[in-house]
């Protein structure tokens, strides 16, 4: 039986925190801990008395050693990192002085710079190493369970893998002109940053939004998916033998786009700070203090994701494609958890990649990505904690 401490009390953390009072064999304590207190006893409140000791704490997720001195007096198993990516350096920082398994969602990117990649906990590799922890990242959705359904793939449908096509598919409509599913700040600097995919061993740079293709998602319909770039396909393509092509497609409505070319064209995504009234404030982060609060929107949101990859490659020296996906019913994720089905389809993984490490069953010294290990567990996990995934033995290819 594992403690868990999770810095985080959003969305994600809210299903998070569900999911791990559900799954009592596993974890027997968690204390839920940020810069607002107030969040973290409403979040303990709606979960306790489950079997599962919770409590909440105030930390400063930007101040290592308030990290530390929390750490070392809770003494946890794990420690979740739901906070934002900009953070995920201090809180490694502070396992590593504790020697203390860490987990995240999503990676590093500088507060500065619109720049996200894994170098920076990558970096870490020998010291999580020599202090004999497991620093498991990007253990969400896309990344996270795309990259297990990539580990999957290669152990059970192909000999070698050549193209993988990642589909991120949100069919949920919130009623709003204009709103973000997620922190606001992070979604905008992704979908406004340009393109990249890998093909023939090099990575191939595009405009924001420049290549579009529709697709047919079971239980939403067609859609515009437009190619993006997206921290799982620069570990995967080191982890995938043989593969030639990757790409990541994330669908947006023309309301959503119509909006966010007119927010760019007055300046309002810019992350460079700017002088107003004689304060310094930078206008992505006053858009984001204007926008609807992504955990409001649990219970306006209709409809379902679909989330999933398509492989081709080579089986039993025969050619062959395959389609692993999953379909999430906002209003049945707002029901169970207080959240919409973007956050719980990443909180769910979140809590299965802890319940992995805190096994025994994903744990080696040095830092990793959710693919290096075997998939077979996590799978089973989807299907039992409210992620049932789907076959596909005859994909549509997108072109």
């Amino acid at each position: 039986m594992s403690k868990v401490l999770m810095i985080g009390a959003g969305g994600v953390a809210t299903v998070a925190a569900h999911k791990i009072v559900e799954n009592k064999e596993v974890f027997s304590e968690l204390v839920i801990a940020s810069r607002t207190l107030s969040r973290c006893e409403e979040l303990v409140a709606k979960i306790q008395g489950q079997g599962v000791k919770v409590s909440a704490r105030q930390v400063d997720a930007d101040n290592v050693p308030e990290l530390v001195a929390l750490i070392r007096e809770l003494k946890p198993d794990l420690v979740m990192n739901l906070a934002l990516p900009y953070q995920d350096l201090h809180i490694m920082d502070a396992c590593l002085e504790t020697k203390t398994d860490y987990l995240d969602t999503a990676n590093y990117e500088p507060e500065d710079t619109a720049h996200f990649e894994y170098k920076w906990q990558w970096a870490y590799q020998d010291r999580f190493k020599e202090a004999g922890i497991t620093a498991l990242l990007g253990s969400g959705f896309d990344p996270g369970v795309c990259s297990v359904f990539c580990a999957y793939a290669l152990k059970h449908h192909f000999d070698e893998i050549h193209t993988i096509d990642i589909l991120d598919c949100n069919g949920g409509d919130h009623g709003y002109p204009f709103a973000t599913n997620f922190n606001p700040e992070i979604n905008i600097r992704e979908v406004s940053a340009n393109g990249r995919y890998w093909e023939n061993d090099e990575w191939v740079e595009t405009k924001p939004m420049e290549i579009k293709r529709e697709y047919h998602f079971e239980e939403v319909g067609k859609k515009d998916m437009y190619l993006l770039y997206h921290e799982e396909e620069e570990s995967l393509i080191q982890t995938m033998p043989g593969l030639k092509r990757i790409r990541f497609f994330m669908t947006f409505g023309e309301s959503y786009l119509t909006h966010l070319r007119c927010l760019e064209n007055v300046g309002m995504t810019s992350i460079e700070p700017i002088d107003f009234e004689g304060q310094q404030i930078v206008p992505l982060q006053f858009l984001k203090a204007v926008l609807p609060d992504p955990a409001s929107l649990g219970p306006r949101t209709k409809g379902k994701t679909n989330i999933g990859c398509i492989f081709t490659g080579i089986k039993d020296g025969k050619e062959k494609s395959y389609r692993l996906f999953n379909i999430c019913d906002h209003q049945e994720a707002y029901r169970e958890t207080g959240a919409q089905a973007v956050s719980y389809t990443t909180g769910v993984p979140a809590m299965i990649g802890a319940s992995m490490l805190v096994q025994g069953l994903w744990k080696k010294p040095g830092v990793y990505t959710v693919e290096h290990f075997d998939p077979d567990p996590f799978m089973a996990d989807l299907n039992r904690f409210g992620l049932p995934w789907q076959e596909d033995l005859t994909p549509t290819l997108v072109p």
